[in-house]
């Protein structure tokens, strides 16, 4: 399962600082953090930036191996 860390607003709205999901795309994950959460999550999870092992994922079809660490980034202050 993919590991997801979670900060600021995206810990906030979903309740958690840290989850395990399955997704194979960020485009997924997505999806998945956003499920059983409502719009609110969703106007969230939509603005933030994921890191896949580091490196930003830049559109949804990003891959996101089954060992992956994503953190899950609201914008910051200027971004």
């Amino acid at each position: 399962m993919t590991r997801v860390r979670l900060f600021a607003g995206a810990a906030d709205i979903l309740g958690a600082t840290a989850l395990e999901l399955t997704a194979s795309t960020a485009g997924e994950l997505r999806a998945a953090l956003v499920a059983g959460h409502g719009v609110s999550a969703e106007q969230v999870i939509t603005r933030c930036s994921l890191l896949v092992d580091g490196v930003r994922a830049t559109d949804d079809d990003h891959p996101v191996g089954e060992d992956s660490l994503v953190d899950v980034l609201p914008p910051f202050a200027g971004g």
